[in-house]
């Protein structure tokens, strides 16, 4: 049941390309999902949210970002599959580029495992279109995640991916607004234990305080 209001909605409706009837939300944490997901309820889109995301790390850190998630989704009266935590295939997909830079080669094999999987559950469970919220983060490259998400969807007839750029049209102003009303958790890494680690390396570089998992949440001042 939705619980959620959306009279301060401000973005012009949407419609899902293809003539799909039916949407897999790819999503990888509240904050970048909420504008989004705000978006296709007040445009009546019948949408399931995928969370597959073991790049998160550590466990405690995916489950306060799940748990984020869960919670928004049953505020607009979304579906919520709750995908595995194979952390382990992870750290073998990635092996080799441990190193590699923020939306370097790491990045593309991780968007390309979350986004197989999600693929796959869209062709087993007749989805004929899916999407990601990952492309509405600034910090991102676009085309990276999209090229990434043609691929997932091109191993499966009839299936597509939801090229849609949610920057626009405000998104990315929204999605902050809608992150302080909703006070949801504010991560200030990436999510990889890469990212942790780099993020704390510049950080103390900078003489800054090293990230404190799950302390800090957006809030309306």
């Amino acid at each position: 049941m939705n619980t959620y209001s959306l009279e301060t909605f401000k973005r012009p409706k949407l419609k899902m390309p293809y003539g799909a009837k039916k949407l897999l939300m790819h999503s990888c944490c509240a904050p970048c999902a909420g504008e989004i997901m705000e978006a296709v309820a007040a445009s009546n889109i019948d949408t399931t949210i995928y969370f597959y995301n073991p790049n998160i790390h550590p466990k405690e850190e995916y489950e306060i970002r799940k748990d984020e998630n869960i919670r928004f989704a049953k505020k607009l009266g979304f579906s919520f599959i709750d995908a595995d935590y194979d952390k382990d295939y992870w750290f073998e997909r990635v092996k080799g580029y441990e190193d590699a830079p923020e939306r370097g080669d790491r990045c593309t094999i991780c968007f390309d495992m979350r986004f197989e999987r999600s693929a796959l559950y869209a062709h087993e469970n007749n989805f004929d279109i899916f999407t990601t919220t990952l492309g509405i983060s600034r910090w991102k490259d676009l085309d990276q995640i999209n090229n990434s998400g043609l691929r997932a969807a091109n191993r499966y007839n009839k299936l597509n991916f939801w090229d849609f750029n949610w920057r626009k049209q405000g998104g990315s102003s929204r999605m902050l607004e809608i992150s302080k009303k909703e006070n949801f958790y504010k991560q200030e890494y990436c999510g990889c234990v890469y990212s942790l680690r780099d993020t704390n390396r510049w950080r103390k570089s900078n003489d800054r305080e090293i990230i404190k998992r799950g302390i800090n949440f957006y809030e309306i001042k």
